[in-house]
């Protein structure tokens, strides 16, 4: 994807692309933005835990979202939120593979993506249905997890993530710099550069303002990685609820805005809680911002 200027709202050219999946489907980039539904079968997870714990209820979640327009279904078992419990990857596979299987059972087309950083869930989640990793620590927190991706040929989602929220330089360059470094990791393994997703990661290893400046600037950081296609998860992140002064469950619409926002800047995936509103919300940005700006050409790396 390349743009005319950096500005935000600047006019940006996209390109069609398909992004393979596991299964030999693949997803289509480039026409529309893509809709990530978040369905947690955490009973700790900042905004919605506990309510997908059951099969039963993850798999009525997992109907509505495709209902309401989601395009693939991210399914986690270990909540990241701050503060969270880290949990075994025998807990782990004991949250989350009924539910993929379930899902996949009922909605045998749909892409679901397992968010973890451990190879081990990322391996049976595949074995089970799932088709995309999506590892918030980038590849860095299991040295195995790289492998996997490799071996299974699905698409990662590598989410820029640090230890701590200090940053020496500016911010954009050394986010650059972290996910660049994920990315090689990715190549040396043998990951197929097409099947590459990155993510600026909101909320995490960022303070306040970081988070504020990043949404900012975040065709700069599209820029500085051409060529990965840029996944955006803001939903009901702390940023909006501490800039809007509301709880979790009550931020619709400040999370909207860093959807249009995210999508004017060239992001090509929302991760979201509230499907039915952001589907909505991207496909009025879309007819604003691709309008005329879509290209035929397939991307070659």
């Amino acid at each position: 994807m390349t743009q005319t200027a950096n500005a935000t709202g600047s006019r940006r050219l996209y390109k069609l692309r398909k992004l393979p999946l596991a299964s030999g489907a693949a997803l289509e980039l480039g026409a529309r933005t893509l809709i990530m539904g978040i369905l947690n079968v955490t009973p700790d997870s900042f905004s919605d835990g506990g309510r997908y714990t059951d099969v039963d209820a993850a798999v009525a979640g997992a109907r509505r979202m495709a209902t309401e327009g989601a395009d693939i279904l991210d399914i986690g078992g270990e909540s990241t939120r701050p503060g969270h419990a880290k949990v075994s990857a025998e807990e782990e596979l004991r949250r989350v593979l009924p539910a993929i299987r379930a899902v996949r059972r009922e909605l045998p087309h749909m892409p679901i993506s397992i968010d973890t950083y451990k190879a081990e869930v990322a391996r049976e989640a595949l074995a089970a249905g799932a088709d995309i990793i999506n590892d918030v620590w980038r590849l860095t927190a299991d040295s195995g997890m790289a492998r996997v991706a490799a071996e299974h040929n699905c698409p990662v989602i590598l989410m820029h993530n640090r230890e701590q929220a200090v940053y020496a330089g500016d911010i954009i360059e050394e986010m650059a710099r972290d996910l660049q470094t994920s990315v090689e990791l990715a190549l040396q393994a043998g990951v197929d550069p097409g099947r590459i997703v990155l993510d600026p990661g909101i909320g995490f290893a960022k303070t306040y303002e970081h988070n504020l400046e990043v949404m900012q600037r975040l065709g700069e950081l599209i820029d500085l990685l051409p060529g990965y296609p840029m996944l955006l998860a803001t939903s009901r992140k702390s940023f909006i609820r501490r800039a809007l002064d509301l709880p979790a469950d009550d931020v619709v619409e400040g999370t909207a805005a860093t959807v249009a926002l995210g999508i004017s800047q060239g992001c090509e995936i929302v991760r979201v809680h509230d499907v039915k509103p952001m589907r909505r919300i991207a496909d009025m940005t879309d007819a604003i911002v691709r309008r005329g700006a879509v290209l035929p050409e397939q991307l070659v790396f």
